[in-house]
């Protein structure tokens, strides 16, 4: 889910995604609120309803729509098939609900872990600049921001990460949280491996780094690294060249001279996107390693949280006293089908486009339906593609109801973001927020923009960028006036905290939830084997002896890897498993969610299939005896019979790696 390139099924796995939720409560236990962040492109509308009913039926009121925030880390290598709008069912290719429950149930998990460890401690925080991760992706729509405005800052990105260190009363590790505005998109849309991109790296090493001795997603500390307003920010900072020329195409239009905006495109800083990847988290992590270890001042003070649905299609905004606008029924521009510099749309539209054409917009009103006069004049200058607010069939194609949210830890208040905000976006609300608090007694709020929460409305733009309609403007869905309505929103939940006046915040309308939603058109069919095989079976073999920095890689027998969604008797895909003479047993060192291990799934014809096991040999691998193992489930079905899953497994031949 992210790049909506047909055509970029999963085919294995990199690393395992992660829910990683963290619980405060005020010492009595009175106020709490819980901070989620999860190795996912965006929350969905429906995975957050599905998350807080299943925590009402076991905790009652104690975790709730206003005080918990789930918040997407915004990784483009997670799966996607678990939203209810149309737009993103057909950008899934439907709604997979074995993939849905599977992450309701993660998530729920992470949080009955966090609710079950609950211990005394204490919080600081710690905020500084990253150098070397970012460029911003549209800096023709960051000039068309006032002149004055741009002039108070030193950068056309954020560059400031804020970290909360959590540590118990005798001062040891908890946990970290940390917000920083760039996109993961390291590994571009020609991956095919589940991962979590740089965030996920940067926590990978953080946990690993941590939790000595424990394989990764397992021993007691948990170190997220959240999303903020990465709506315009790109990892990929050798910036975008024309692939066939090499020419830089950093224009208004992100277009080269041959081949137009689909021959541009942005590279990031290693020898290829595993390497990109390995770069921009690291600088993260070791950034966050500083701030964290010198973290010295305390949160303290009480916890609050407010939170109202709003319906984004009908919102006035004040501008003062005598002038307001509107927000619009939701639309998706011309230039939302140019993609950005990275990952190309592939249909030849540009970014910029203020104007449509009568080709697509002839295809558009014969498939679609003509857009009305009111959505075409309130969306202006966007060049309307899809008039997503006017279509409801099967089910409408974009939310109208949105969460807006707002927890305080103290003097931290961190606001829960349906989208993604541009960097100059970010920076307006966080300083309107911070303003409203302040007026109301409470100064020197720090305000953390959380992005990818609760619900995906796509892009928020400012009023400026949303004129030269880039891709981020084109998806801004409800309008020029979006932002400002967030603001108003935001303003109205913080003045709530700071007044004490919470308990008289209108709900707002409540969201839908759709039955009967499209399935995947992909079947699950039986898996089988080739004949005289069994499931399991090693189909290429692995040389005897390696040595560090070669890659030991084994094919077995495979099975569909879906099916261990269903049957969850194995854990991981693979292990990779050294001789320990002095016991005489094998010792798990590596599994699936290993940065130095690669699942590869190989989809034969007729059921069959083959899983392929890489090991890219660290240099920290001790000489010595190994094995790679392979645990699978397959499908199976008798005539007139359910199907059932059953596990397997197939182990390599032993293999040594030399001392170098």
């Amino acid at each position: 889910m992210g790049y909506s390139k047909s055509g970029q099924n999963a085919r294995g796995i990199l690393t395992r995604l992660y829910s990683r939720a963290f619980v405060m409560a005020e010492p009595d236990g009175s106020n709490r609120v819980a901070f989620v962040s999860i190795d996912i492109g965006m929350v969905s509308q429906r995975l957050r309803l599905e998350v807080l009913d299943r925590l009402q039926s076991k905790y009652g009121s104690l975790y709730r729509k206003d005080n918990v925030i789930l918040s997407g880390t915004h990784t483009h290598s997670g799966p996607a098939g678990y939203f209810q709008y149309t737009v993103f069912v057909i950008a899934s290719a439907g709604f997979s609900n074995r993939t849905f429950q599977y992450m309701v149930s993660g998530i729920v998990k992470s949080i009955e872990i966090a609710h079950a460890n609950m211990k005394p401690g204490k919080i600081f925080i710690n905020k500084g600049n990253v150098d070397g991760v970012q460029i911003n992706r549209s800096p023709y729509s960051y000039l068309q921001n006032p002149e004055s405005e741009r002039a108070r800052y030193s950068s056309n990105t954020d560059k400031e990460m804020v970290v909360l260190k959590m540590v118990d009363l005798n001062g040891d590790d908890l946990g970290l949280i940390s917000w920083f505005a760039i996109h993961p998109v390291s590994m571009n849309s020609s991956n095919h491996l589940v991962n979590g991109d740089n965030m996920g790296y940067a926590s990978y090493l953080f946990e690993q780094e941590k939790n000595r001795g424990h394989l990764p997603g397992h021993g007691p500390y948990v170190a997220a690294f959240a999303s903020s307003n990465l709506g315009d920010v790109s990892p990929n900072i050798l910036g975008p060249h024309c692939i066939n020329t090499g020419e830089p195409c950093d224009n208004a239009n992100s277009s080269c001279p041959i081949g137009g905006s689909d021959m541009c495109i942005a590279k990031g800083p290693g020898r290829d996107i595993f390497d990109s990847t390995q770069i921009i988290g690291k600088t993260l992590y070791q950034r966050a390693k500083e701030l964290y270890t010198s973290a010295s001042q305390e949160v303290t003070g009480p916890l609050a949280s407010a939170h109202q649905w709003a319906n984004m299609t009908d919102v006035t905004v004040w501008l003062n006293s005598t002038h307001s606008v509107k927000t619009c029924k939701p639309a998706l521009g011309y230039s939302f089908a140019a993609g950005t510099i990275d990952g190309v749309g592939g249909l030849n539209f540009t970014q910029g486009m203020t104007e449509g054409g009568p080709f697509w917009d002839t295809i558009r009103d014969q498939l679609l339906g003509k857009p009305s006069e009111e959505i075409i004049e309130c969306q202006k200058p966007k060049p309307i593609l899809i008039p997503t607010g006017e279509l409801s069939k099967p089910h409408p194609w974009h939310p109208d109801i949105v969460d807006v949210q707002i927890i305080t830890l103290g003097s931290l208040a961190i606001t829960a973001i349906p989208g993604e905000f541009t960097t100059m976006s970010g920076r307006r609300l966080r300083e309107a927020v911070q303003a409203e608090f302040a007026s109301y007694g409470m100064q020197n709020m720090t305000v953390v923009v959380s992005g990818l929460c609760n619900v995906y409305t796509h892009y928020i733009t400012t009023y400026e960028e949303y004129q030269v309609q880039r891709y981020e403007a084109a998806s801004t869905i409800y309008g020029p006036h979006t932002l400002s309505a967030y603001i108003q929103l935001f303003r109205g939940l913080a003045k709530a905290i700071a007044t004490d006046t919470v308990a008289n915040l209108s709900r707002g309308p409540e969201p839908p939830y759709f039955k009967q939603l499209q399935v995947p058109l992909t079947p699950n069919i039986v898996d089988r084997t080739p004949s005289g095989k069994t499931f399991g079976d090693v189909l290429e073999p692995l040389k005897p002896q390696y040595r560090v920095g070669e890659v030991a890689e084994v094919v077995f027998v495979g099975a569909n890897p879906k099916n261990s969604a269903e049957n969850q008797t194995h854990d991981t895909f693979l292990t990779v498993e050294k001789y320990e003479n002095t016991s005489a047993t094998w010792q798990i060192v590596y599994n699936d969610a290993s940065w130095e291990t690669r699942f590869y799934w190989h989809k034969g014809s007729l059921g069959q299939s083959k899983a392929a096991i890489e090991w890219h040999i660290p240099a920290t691998a001790q000489p010595g005896l190994y094995r790679i193992r392979y645990f699978g489930h397959k499908r199976k079905q008798n005539l007139f019979q359910s199907p059932v899953i059953l596990s397997f497994e197939g182990t390599s031949s032993t293999f040594t790696i030399a001392a170098t």
